[in-house]
């Protein structure tokens, strides 16, 4: 059985992870959203739908089931819900969900394009380009069948769906949120690297080695 110690630890968690998508830029005012599986249920935490940033407290999460449907909390959740909870049935390994409006990814979204790997950050990160999702309407769970079509089988942790914004996935709520945030880090550098002319792609063999060596290699471990 879930104690409650475990979902309130998830709340205080995903309430700290917001301040990050501030903190870097990602969003405007009351609009993106962080949830995070709840370990070992078939439950997660998500953004209470509408409420500013600075008044977003633990206390203010709220708790679904993996359909969306409000389990605890005294708010309405996110009005991507349905799309988080999408993700969460269908893509098991995932734990932590992350979707913005971020300006520079955003722009690549409009355009129905995908951020070619043309970095050593993109590999890295997300193994080779950042891909493009389809247009879907918010509200229902089409944003989340379009982003696990989308990257089951892909290296990237983010996708661009198309005249949206950014959703990206991770093992972990805070591995979602770097996703999110290198994913608009590299739609501004490559974004600017096409203002002076077209940028040169990585071969395919070096990303495959440095997205190896970052994930496996770089860091503390132990």
């Amino acid at each position: 059985m879930i104690g409650e110690k475990t979902i309130k630890e998830l709340r205080e968690a995903v309430c700290d992870l917001h301040a990050e998508l501030v903190r870097y830029g990602l969003v405007a005012w009351t609009a993106g959203n962080v949830s995070g599986r709840v370990p070992g249920a078939d439950l997660f935490v998500i953004k209470p739908s509408g409420v500013s940033y600075d008044r977003l407290t633990p206390e203010s999460m709220v708790v679904c089931d993996l359909d969306g449907k409000v389990v605890e909390g005294d708010y309405s959740p996110s009005s991507d819900t349905a799309a988080h909870a999408y993700v969460y049935r269908h893509m098991p390994e995932v734990h932590g969900v992350v979707h913005t409006h971020s300006a520079y990814a955003s722009a690549w979204a409009a355009r129905g394009e995908s951020i070619p790997c043309v970095l050593t950050a993109m590999a890295d990160e997300f193994g080779g380009e950042i891909p493009i999702g389809p247009f879907a309407l918010i509200g229902g769970d089409d944003i989340g069948r379009g982003v696990v079509d989308v990257l089951t089988g892909h290296r990237s942790p983010a996708v661009l769906m198309r005249n949206h914004g950014v959703f990206t996935i991770g093992a972990t709520p805070t591995a979602a949120v770097k996703a999110a945030v290198m994913c608009e880090d590299v739609a501004r550098t490559v974004h600017l690297a096409r203002q002076l002319g077209e940028p040169l792609p990585i071969e395919s063999d070096d990303i495959d080695h440095l997205y190896h060596r970052y994930q496996n290699v770089y860091g503390q471990k132990g």
